[in-house]
């Protein structure tokens, strides 16, 4: 069946300047993290991307590593692009990202220009791409020089294989310097992803500073602290949820007793404001201007509706704004 996305699809999204560039993003955006292996249904995955561009998500946030098994996310959404998004190629950004372990031995990991060039040469053959819109560097390299892996990103974008540069997880002062460093290059960098949410605040201590004096934009990873700023851990640790898995991101260690008695206090804003616990903490980040977008992933399409209502509301009062630390502290 054809997919033919919504006339109005750009009617209900809002949309934000990543930092001093002319490109903006949409306010919410689409992890492709989990959900879009090889271990995935792969018709639940194109019912989520057909929902998010019908919504009017047009950034797609991908990585080397993105599975499982790595390599399998880019593949699948590549497939899904040339099945059902022919044509459609030039109102996406899509972005993709190198900086963790693909392969073996030394040239399959960290900040080489030799594994950054060559890895995104493979992530634009598995989704069948000229080019991706935004190419990161996921994550500082203690051991390889910041000119060199500046300048690896600053050589694809003149490439033609990336039309912007990108940098995650870099603390404020490595960031600060490998900001400057592209933009002496003439490549500046467009926006920086950290991991941010109500229980990660590690950026508040200086990044979003920088990246507001250097006119690049943020857009956070893991927003709803994977799953723990939902209502899934009310009442504990679910049979299905992703702290009771073994492996994982998140474990049970994390769900401690402090932790949910946080949440459900959290959880009683939310509904004092007309919102769920997810929608309040999407629209906790996005209050601060200097957040370009908040990046989500979703296992349903019903989870994506969900979460995409938290622009109905993304002011708080001052009174929230201090029960909110409270709770917090």
């Amino acid at each position: 069946m054809t997919y033919t996305p919504s006339a109005d699809r750009y009617k209900n999204m809002q949309y934000r300047r990543c930092g001093n560039s002319g490109i903006k993003l949409p306010a919410v955006s689409l992890g492709l993290w989990h959900n879009f292996g090889h271990v995935d249904v792969t018709e639940n995955s194109r019912k989520i991307l057909h929902l998010a561009f019908d919504s009017g998500i047009t950034h797609f946030d991908l990585a080397n590593n993105y599975g499982p098994p790595p390599g399998s996310a880019e593949e699948n959404f590549g497939r899904i692009l040339k099945q059902d998004f022919q044509g459609y190629r030039d109102e996406l950004i899509i972005s993709s990202k190198a900086g963790y372990t693909m392969w073996e031995g030394p040239y399959g990991d960290w900040g080489s220009k030799k594994y950054l060039v060559s890895s995104l040469d493979q992530s634009l053959r598995r989704m069948g791409l000229e080019y991706v819109d935004i190419f990161y560097h996921h994550r500082p390299d203690p051991e390889t020089p910041l000119e060199e892996t500046m300048g690896a990103l600053d050589l694809i974008v003149r490439q033609g294989k990336a039309l912007y540069a990108g940098i995650s997880n870099y603390p404020a002062g490595v960031a600060d310097k490998a900001i400057t460093i592209l933009k002496k290059l003439g490549t500046p960098c467009l926006i920086h992803q950290p991991k941010y949410s109500m229980f990660e605040r590690w950026v508040e201590g200086g990044l979003l500073d920088v990246l507001e004096k250097d006119g690049v934009g943020c857009i956070p990873f893991s927003p709803l602290a994977q799953g723990l700023l939902t209502n899934k851990y009310l009442h504990g640790i679910p049979d299905d949820s992703r702290a009771a898995k073994s492996t994982g991101f998140l474990q049970k260690s994390q769900v401690t007793d402090a932790r949910i008695n946080q949440v459900k206090q959290l959880n009683e804003i939310a509904i004092k404001r007309g919102q769920t616990l997810a929608q309040m903490s999407l629209a906790w980040l996005l209050k601060d201007k200097r957040v370009t977008s908040v990046l989500i992933g979703a296992s349903r399409p019903e989870q994506l509706t969900d979460s995409l209502k938290c622009l109905d509301n993304i002011t708080f009062s001052p009174e929230e704004l201090s029960k909110i630390e409270t709770i917090l502290k």
